[in-house]
């Protein structure tokens, strides 16, 4: 095993390892601390068994990432999801996925092929679901404006 492989085998680990500690006890970190893990949901248990589910099964990871944890040869070109919910609030995101053409909502520089789909096809109740999971997504207060940066540079390039 090379260097590199190894450097990065570990490197994978810790984030890991960062991220199940958030979710073990987010409350015992120093959200102050810039080496805390910034992002945390507030769903309960049952919100994100069924939240991820539809992010499976709609292929939304084609597209977005969760927690940023993603294949380093994997090209995502829309906005990450990790702190949405600190960005957009769950009425906006009902409307946004309740809308038949969302980009009048969001304008964004990508590709057709890349553009958000109409979710309008799906039952209110599916629609709440996404909603109210991705509003559960946030982002610690001292990484919003990282966050906030990272999803403009992603919607227009700049």
């Amino acid at each position: 095993m090379t260097v590199v492989t190894t450097v990065i085998l570990l490197l994978a680990a810790m984030f890991i390892y960062a991220i199940i500690q958030s979710f073990i006890s987010p409350s015992q970190q120093n959200s102050s601390s810039k080496d805390a893990v910034p992002f945390y949901s507030t769903a309960d248990a049952a919100l994100t068994r069924s939240g991820t589910k539809l992010y499976k099964d709609l292929h939304c990871r084609d597209c977005h990432t969760i927690w940023s944890v993603r294949n380093i040869t994997q090209f995502v070109p829309a906005p990450s999801l990790d702190g949405i919910g600190s960005l957009r609030s769950e009425e906006w995101l009902y409307a946004y996925f309740s809308a038949k053409n969302p980009q009048e909502m969001l304008p964004s520089r990508m590709k057709k092929k890349y553009k958000m789909p109409s979710y309008a096809h799906l039952t209110d109740d599916e629609r709440m679901v996404l909603s109210r999971y991705f509003a559960s997504l946030k982002v610690r207060s001292w990484y919003l404006e990282e966050t906030k940066k990272s999803e403009q540079e992603k919607l227009t390039g700049k």
